[in-house]
């Protein structure tokens, strides 16, 4: 695994402060936002590198796992197992590490763990990467591929119709390759759907609304929705009341792994009073008030 300098990537020393740390990865993060940078492939994996730089230094005891062992610190606790199994004696003669050593501490693992002649190391299994991917609920309505970047690597990904915000979903050996032969570790994506200024979306169900005009409402009649796949022709019944819901079954959203299944599209209606009436508009609606 290649060695990454969190402190670099953020621009500030090693003795920062918290508060400065906060301070320079917000910046980073206003300036490199995939969102601010659609077409700029190199700022999205900036945005990336600065969110798991500041994740790391952030934390007071990763920050310090990191400062002591470099590239290697997630395997920090596994390393100080090993390392009081092997005894005192050869903790005395094996050789010394501290945050300011010249040494990189792949070598001092290495040489604690078998590099010198052993015919077996000690396996760790490599870091788990995680990441986040931002969709429209459209994007969510049909299963559909995309390619996300990870750590400098394109990975073509394929996103099941139904996916839900804040649903997680797990790549098997996505992640940072293993030490001394162990597994690679597993990439989690964590997926964010956007609100849709017609549709909200509850489970599988969409709920929205329809705008019919006074004289439908009173005596029936025909309008035309807007469903996300497509426009919808509904009957008006006579007399329909302002705020009455009316189901559409299967016209909701599709449900996740499931071909063929989807939930309800929930319409209510809003019925609209006519402005601007004329005279003889005018008129006639008082001929009909005196007859209530």
């Amino acid at each position: 695994m290649e060695f990454i300098d969190y402190y670099k990537i953020l621009g500030i020393d090693k003795n920062a402060s918290d508060e400065e740390i906060k301070k320079a990865y917000r910046k980073l993060a206003r300036k490199l936002h995939p969102d601010l940078n659609p077409n700029d492939k190199d700022a999205h994996q900036k945005f990336q590198q600065i969110n798991e730089a500041n994740e790391v230094l952030s934390d007071p005891e990763k920050r310090k796992k990191y400062d002591q062992y470099g590239k290697d610190w997630q395997h920090a606790d596994q390393f100080e197992q090993q390392r009081k199994s092997q005894g005192q004696s050869r903790q005395s003669a094996g050789p010394q590490f501290s945050g300011d050593d010249e040494h990189d501490f792949s070598s001092f693992f290495e040489s604690m763990f078998g590099g010198s002649g052993r015919s077996s190391q000690t396996k760790f299994r490599g870091q788990d990467y995680n990441a986040s991917l931002k969709l429209n609920l459209t994007d969510a309505l049909q299963t559909h591929q995309q390619t996300l970047t990870v750590n400098g690597k394109n990975i073509r990904i394929t996103i099941p119709a139904g996916i839900e915000n804040g649903q997680i979903i797990k790549l098997k050996g996505y992640g940072a390759p293993g030490v001394n032969g162990g597994p690679p570790g597993d990439l989690f994506i964590t997926f964010s759907i956007a609100p849709h200024p017609r549709f909200k979306r509850s489970g599988n169900d969409l709920f929205t609304t329809a705008t019919i005009d006074l004289y439908t409402a009173l005596l029936g009649g025909e309008t035309t929705i807007d469903t996300l796949s497509g426009k919808v022709k509904l009957n008006v019944t006579a007399e329909t009341q302002s705020g009455t819901k009316i189901r559409l079954k299967g016209k909701g959203f599709p449900v996740y792994k499931k071909e063929g299944e989807a939930g309800d599209l929930y319409v209510t209606y809003e019925v609209k009073l006519p402005t601007n009436l004329t005279e003889q508009q005018k008129a006639l609606f008082a001929e009909l008030s005196k007859l209530k």
